[in-house]
Parts: C-alpha cells; sequence; structure tokens
C-alpha cells in the first residue's frame, strides 16, 4: 500500500498543487522557500492528522485562507482508498473511504508515513514525550491491539487525574485504579516487548553510520522493583498534593546509550540528527512483512544536512528497507539513490515536471 495521488488546496504557501508518487521513488527539486518542505509537510500531516512542525492548524493555512484540504489516494491490493484531511483554526476533519474516523490512529493504520527531516535531532534532544511518540508509533503497528489498550489507560488517566484536581477523597481516587494498572501494564509489555525488537535492529544500524555502540532499554515510567499498583499507592500523597498522576506509562522513557554512556549531553547535534535517523530507519526494519500497508519515508533534503560519508551510509541502509521514499533536493538530479520513477519540480508554491 503507497501513496499514489495527492491534492493540496491552501497548505503552506501551496494554493493547489495535485501530484501523483511513483510506488517507490519520488524526488521533487526546488530552491530554497518553494514549499519542498511544505509538500512532505502535507504527506505527513494525510498520514498523522498533525504536522511535524507546529500544533496549531491556523498556521499550515495559507494567508487568505480560513481552512486547507489535503486528498490522498491509498493504493491497496486491487483498489485505491481515499483519505481526506479538512483543517481550519477550529481543528480538524477526516475521513478514510468517505466515512469519518474515530480516532487519528486510523489515519496511520491506512497510510503509515515517517520524516528524516533537519530537525531530527528533536527526537533525541527533547523531553521523553516525543520519544514515547516514537515508540507508541512502531508498537501500534506491530501490535494491533494496543491502541485499545493505549487510549483505554489514558481515558482512565484522564478521570483520575480529574478526580485529583477536585480534591476528591481517596477512594474516590483510587476507584481508577484498577483500570489504570490494568491498561497500565498492558501498554508497558507492549512497549518492552517492542524495545527488545528493535534494540538487535538498531544496533547494527547504529554501528555502519555512527561508528559506536547503541543499546536500547525501556523505564516504565516507575520504579522496576514495584508494580504499577505498589507505586501508584506510595505516590499517592505527592499525587494528592499536586493533582496530578505522578507514575505510570505517560512517564515512560526510551533509554539511550552509545558505547555504554547516556546520550544526553554526551553528543553533538550532527551525532543526535544520525541517531535520530538510526532509530527511525530500524523501527521501519520492524513493519510486519505480511501487513498489505507498506510505509512510506519522507527525507527533506538530506545532502544539507550531511557529509557526503554519513549521506552515502543513509542511503545505503535506507534502501535495504522495503519503503516508498519520498525525497526532497535543491538539485533536479540525485543519482545517490538511483533513478526515481518521477521527478517534480516547485518554484514558488508552483508543481510542475522536472
Amino acid at each position: 500500500m503507497t501513496l499514489r495521488r495527492m491534492q493540496v488546496t491552501d497548505f503552506r504557501c501551496l494554493h493547489q498543487a495535485e501530484i501523483e508518487f511513483d510506488p517507490q521513488f519520488s524526488l521533487i527539486s526546488g530552491p530554497n522557500a518553494s514549499g519542498k518542505t511544505s509538500l512532505l509537510e502535507a504527506v505527513y500531516v494525510l498520514g498523522r492528522g498533525r504536522s511535524f512542525r507546529t500544533r496549531r492548524w491556523d498556521h499550515l493555512i495559507r494567508s487568505g485562507g480560513d481552512r486547507l484540504i489535503i486528498f490522498g489516494e491509498v493504493e491497496l491490493p486491487g483498489r485505491r482508498v481515499g483519505v481526506g484531511i479538512e483543517g481550519s483554526s477550529a481543528g480538524i476533519r477526516a475521513k478514510i473511504a468517505g466515512e469519518p474516523v474515530a480516532s487519528l490512529a486510523e489515519l496511520a493504520a491506512v497510510f503509515p508515513v515517517q520524516i528524516i527531516d533537519p530537525e531530527v535531532h528533536r527526537l533525541i534532544e527533547e523531553g521523553p514525550s516525543r520519544r514515547r511518540r516514537f515508540l507508541d508509533w512502531g508498537v501500534f503497528h506491530v501490535e494491533p491491539a494496543f491502541i485499545t489498550h493505549w487510549q483505554k489507560y489514558h481515558q482512565v488517566l484522564r478521570q483520575r487525574n480529574a478526580a485529583l484536581r477536585m480534591r476528591q477523597p481517596r477512594a474516590v481516587v483510587c476507584a481508577w485504579d484498577a483500570d489504570l494498572v490494568r491498561y497500565g501494564e498492558l501498554v508497558t509489555q507492549a512497549r518492552e516487548r517492542y524495545v527488545a525488537q528493535l534494540n538487535p535492529e538498531a544496533q547494527p544500524v547504529s554501528r555502519r553510520l555512527l561508528d559506536m555502540d547503541l543499546t536500547l532499554s525501556y523505564r516504565p515510567g516507575w520504579g522496576r522493583e514495584l508494580s504499577l499498583r505498589e507505586a501508584l499507592e506510595r505516590g499517592w500523597p505527592q499525587d494528592q498534593d499536586l493533582g496530578v498522576t505522578g507514575v505510570g506509562p505517560q512517564r515512560a522513557e526510551l533509554g539511550i546509550r552509545l558505547d555504554g554512556f547516556p546520550v544526553k549531553d554526551r553528543i553533538s547535534r550532527g551525532q543526535q540528527k544520525l541517531l535520530a535517523a538510526v532509530l527511525l530507519i530500524s523501527q521501519l526494519k520492524l513493519f510486519p512483512t505480511e501487513s498489505p500497508v507498506q510505509p512510506t519515508l519522507l527525507l527533506d533534503d538530506p545532502a544539507a544536512e550531511l557529509d557526503d560519508a554519513h549521506l552515502a551510509a543513509l542511503i545505503e541502509e535506507v534502501r535495504r528497507r522495503a519503503v516508498q521514499l519520498i525525497v526532497t533536493t535543491l538539485h533536479a538530479e540525485f543519482a545517490a539513490f538511483g533513478a526515481p520513477g518521477r521527478r517534480f519540480r516547485l518554484e514558488h508554491g508552483e508543481l510542475g515536471g522536472s
């Protein structure tokens, strides 16, 4: 399953654009500020229901417009499925095959998309929430039941936190604990299984790209010497004082070590970018081979971020993965990836053949 066609209306600098993608490799060239990243961002929004650059929908709407529209056709065996996004300052509406989605996770199931862009280092540099999203996107595609457990856990967590904020008695607050523990343990176990699978996939990629030994671990969001129920009981005084649940999967972290040391504050910005690319590329390797869905990988001007040696190594790793590839570049040629099936050029937000 790949993205075959996309129409964009009033998205960033793009007034009207329609593009037919190659199922394997499409190359989009153009000068700086021509709209290349915006086009990739539209593709990403189609599969994620959110941008990788901003949380505000009104920032995505072209100046002078009041809404944006993205429509894509995703190819399945024997047929194509329409996926649509309409965004405004009020939020987002999404449809698949003409039917409204109950959850944005449905978009990811139909059109899984990942990106390596100039800000990819934020996966390493920023706080644990970004790494939890990275994990959860991967687990979602490996274990179909995960999204239900994740959603139920967060529903119960919101109820418990609301009771804490309202200073309800302990018996009222803790009435949510049984379900919180049940779904919290299911979420935690799925994430732990995923990290155990990801670790051996990422290690050789790290050695090839970084020349360093990578070790991944999962920290569940409470002390390992305790069960989640015991951690909730022990944390009650602090929860009561702060008005929020202080332990659980919402506090989990992906542990990352290079050559035995935690990565935080120990590696350069360039190494952070390569490490994030290692994680994202390795994640694609875990995509179920029996799935009719083929992930799409977006690369935003990779030559601008990497020296020749590391770019060549990155390209070699990408070639090892069964993905639909969409790449942006300043130049109309990018021979390192081989011949693209489709070429396009952007100039001032206008799309044409190159």
